[in-house]
């Protein structure tokens, strides 16, 4: 059997082709774009039509890779931007007509189970095991014991393109603007009712941890392979975030691994995760290159 997922977040829209059995899946293409489609989303409560047109140009394409590899079963899985808006149906109607699939919108809990369940299923690291996933609209906090029971969940209104778009107005933000994010993420996570001095290990998944990693490497091209299992302490996460919250964007997109569409908002993302490794015992993450995206798929294939 041959699956495709597709993760439709705030900012990327992710695509994996699998070729069965789910023990021994073999991917057959793996492709991410940066389509934005929660611009404006946390001031107006809609979609911005260049947003959409962006999201919509990515399904076409997303639309030819399926068909060139006869995929059998597709499921198209929206989270927190598309929860948030009142123009849902314009996206739901534009992938129907691309992809001829419905958008599954999750909640943040079903979001915090696949989230757990990707990142963990290629990665061996201690329990009980804090899994984080810093989106655009919303940061995902899932807690897990030595079984993959969720012992904790919670998705916080505090992602990359919100925090931007909320507080650092600036290119670069000011000090001032920096502080109030800094305020606004630490009251969340202190009221997440997440144990952060029970938490053994921490993983962190998606474009802000990967991009932070490929940073504190040196890495002039991308590369999973050489990212995945790495682990990032406080002190790279802080040298990071201090780099992207006073670069101006214009600089931040000329940096090697940095796609134009994240380098507006990676200084936020790096915010969030700045304000996480401070809490976690260790202060270190181990960086997982498997994620919802990957649980979506091996789920199809199941």
């Amino acid at each position: 059997m041959k699956v495709a997922a597709i993760d439709c977040g705030t900012n990327s829209i992710r695509l994996l082709v699998l070729s069965g059995p789910r023990s021994a899946p073999v991917e057959l293409a793996r492709e991410v774009r940066l389509a934005r489609l929660g611009q404006g989303v946390d001031a107006t409560g809609e979609f911005h039509p260049d947003a959409l047109e962006r999201t919509f140009a990515v399904c076409e394409e997303f639309a030819q890779i399926i068909r060139h590899h006869d995929a059998e079963k597709v499921r198209f899985v929206a989270t927190s931007a598309a929860r948030d808006v009142s123009n849902r149906q314009l996206l739901v109607d534009g992938v129907r007509e691309r992809l001829g699939v419905d958008v599954d919108v999750i909640p943040g809990q079903e979001e915090a189970r696949l989230s757990s369940l990707g990142a963990l299923c290629a990665l061996d690291v201690a329990p009980p095991t804090l899994v984080l996933d810093i989106g655009g609209g919303s940061t995902e906090l899932v807690l897990v014991d030595e079984t993959g029971t969720i012992l904790r969940a919670v998705s916080l209104n505090a992602g990359s393109v919100r925090l931007r778009e909320r507080f650092l107005h600036t290119d670069p933000p000011t000090a001032q603007q920096q502080a109030a994010a800094r305020e606004f993420v630490g009251g969340l996570l202190d009221d997440s009712g997440i144990d952060f001095s029970a938490v053994a290990s921490a993983v962190g998944v998606a474009g802000t941890v990967t991009s932070t990693g490929a940073r504190v490497l040196g890495l002039e091209s991308y590369s999973r392979d050489v990212l995945h299992g790495m682990v990032m302490g406080r002190g790279d996460v802080d040298e990071a975030a201090g780099h992207w919250l006073s670069t101006p964007v214009s600089l931040i997109e000329q940096e090697p691994c940095m796609q134009p569409l994240r380098a507006g908002v990676i200084g936020a993302g790096a915010l969030i995760l700045d304000e996480l490794i401070s809490r976690i015992p260790q202060e270190k993450i181990h960086i997982s290159e498997t994620d919802i995206l990957d649980a979506i798929a091996l789920e199809l294939l199941a």
